[in-house]
């Protein structure tokens, strides 16, 4: 839809993480896109809240990321700032599987533009109340553990202490013992880490919000030059080819653009007609 370019090629950034996201976001958008992403250490994010619930996250998932880059911004002088932030929640197809959606922004003051990049899947994200070694034992393979870490605490998910980053049996065996110990119930609750750096697919899937934002920030408005030309919407309504009737298939997207507001209907390829398997109304 527009003239490739690398409107950030030889530009700086400043990225405020404390869990590794560096190793993933630096390269891609240099790779990417030529912008220089530096790390910015000096505040500890868990502030904006924890995925181990002791600290309630600072508003949405979309604030949190906004409030990272703003801080990563002032600590460094920058006027481009990177940030991510995760979430988790059940799938949104069978609302049964654990689902890890990410979100990575870009901060541009020179152009007061917004751009972001966004992915979800699958999460690795395993919990399992326990009363004994042996009950421990059967999450292991679930949890993915080694690989993943976890987090153990007394009792049940809601206990303020817990130990973290767990990443081998004998750091397992003696936090079980602690949390055992602490235990009202006699039981004990063991999860997946859901920081960054401790669990590798919810890293897979920042890299991959990573190279969302990344091809966003290279596709420009044929109006105004800005960066960020993206779909923002899609119209459905292909018409089913036995009985005529518009289905939830698109018929055409939406090209927005973050700064002028321009817009640009782009008809999509392929078949003019719908498959009835896809018809609410011949396939209900």
């Amino acid at each position: 839809m527009s003239t490739p370019s690398k409107p950030y090629a030889g530009l700086k950034a400043s990225l405020l993480t404390q869990h590794g996201k560096e190793s993933i976001i630096c390269p891609q958008l240099a790779d990417s896109n030529g912008l220089e992403v530096l790390h910015v250490e000096g505040y500890d994010t868990d502030k904006l809240g924890s995925f181990t619930r002791d600290i309630p996250r600072y508003g949405s998932q979309l604030d949190a990321a906004r409030k990272k880059a703003r801080v990563g911004m002032e600590l460094s002088g920058s006027i481009l700032g990177i940030a991510s932030e995760g979430a988790f929640d059940n799938d949104p197809y069978t609302g049964m599987l654990p689902w890890n959606y990410e979100l990575v922004i870009l901060i541009d003051d020179t152009r007061d533009i917004e751009l972001i990049g966004f992915f979800g899947g699958e999460a690795q994200s395993a919990s399992r109340q326990v009363s004994n070694w042996n009950e421990l034992n059967t999450l292991l393979s679930e949890a993915q553990f080694t690989t993943h870490q976890l987090v153990v605490r007394p009792d049940d998910e809601y206990h303020l202490e817990c130990r973290k980053g767990i990443r081998d049996i004998a750091s397992l065996r003696e936090a079980f013992d602690w949390a055992i110990s602490l235990s009202k119930s006699g039981n004990v609750f063991v999860e997946n880490d859901l920081r960054a750096h401790t669990n590798p697919t919810r890293m897979a899937n920042i890299l991959k919000a990573t190279q969302d934002l990344s091809r966003k920030m290279n596709s420009l408005c044929p109006e105004c030059r800005s960066p960020g030309f993206w779909v923002t919407e899609r119209q459905k309504g292909l018409p089913c080819s036995h009985c005529d009737a518009p289905t939830n298939l698109p018929v055409a997207n939406i090209w927005s653009c973050v700064k002028c507001k321009f817009k640009k209907e782009e008809v999509k390829s392929g078949p003019l007609k719908a498959d009835p398997s896809k018809c609410q109304y011949c396939n209900p």
